[in-house]
């Protein structure tokens, strides 16, 4: 573990663990959160936690940036210890896979060198690790997806598709909460609410979280969009 503490703002400071994605870091990234929160209380305003990272916003009336970098570094090895991977809640999201809402379900097949079924089982078969929660509120960052679909983002987004939709980058998938430009990889869409400002909590899942995707019909499908 690469540990790297600095201040990017009058009221930020961005905690690395490492300088490259591993699965491993999520847990530990959580537990890092947790520790901080526990110990300043209200000196932390907001814990925003990442692939490798966690950039932390803190109230300077209670805590000053110097003194969390300062308490950061004397952790040390102690920042290893982690709750256990996977003891956060598992969050199901429906999804109904077609090229009328996949528009580049046909793409990821042949990419794949499989059938557009097989992309569905591939991708609605694995369980993904939250792993980050960002672009947009409600948006996570979710890995990884099977190495045979796991096809790159578009060269030249879409200047916007709808919300629901479920893309994947590489080795990563998505649900876009909201309609929004888009260059991921769109192989279906979700009618599931991802991100409600009035209600507490505001999103269905925190980093550290599992999900997993489950097919769905059209009929069910159009039926829990009619019943938002």
């Amino acid at each position: 573990m690469t540990l790297k503490v600095e201040q990017v703002s009058e009221t930020t400071v961005m905690i690395w663990l490492d300088n490259k994605i591993d699965l491993a870091l999520v847990p530990q990234l959580s537990a890092l959160c947790e520790r901080i929160r526990q110990h300043f209380g209200r000196g932390v305003v907001e814990l925003i936690p990442a692939y490798t990272s966690v950039l932390v916003e803190v109230n300077v009336r209670l805590l000053s940036p110097e003194g969390l970098k300062t308490w950061v570094m004397n952790q040390g090895d102690s920042l290893r210890v982690t709750r256990d991977a996977g003891s956060g809640k598992q969050v199901t999201l429906p999804v109904y896979y077609h090229p009328s809402v996949g528009p580049d379900l046909a793409a990821v097949a042949e990419f794949a060198g499989v059938s557009e079924q097989e992309v569905i089982a591939r991708h609605s078969q694995r369980t993904y690790t939250v792993c980050a929660i960002g672009f947009a509120p409600g948006f996570a960052f979710l890995a990884s997806v099977d190495d045979t679909i796991a096809m790159p983002r578009h060269t030249t987004p879409r200047h916007q598709i709808p919300a629901g939709s479920v893309g994947i980058a590489q080795q990563q998938t998505a649900v876009y909460p909201a309609a929004s430009p888009a260059g991921w990889q769109i192989i279906g869409n979700s009618p599931k609410v991802l991100f409600n400002p009035r209600q507490t909590p505001m999103m269905p899942f925190d980093v550290g979280d599992t999900v997993r995707f489950e097919p769905m019909s059209e009929r069910i499908c159009l039926g829990e969009l009619f019943a938002r």
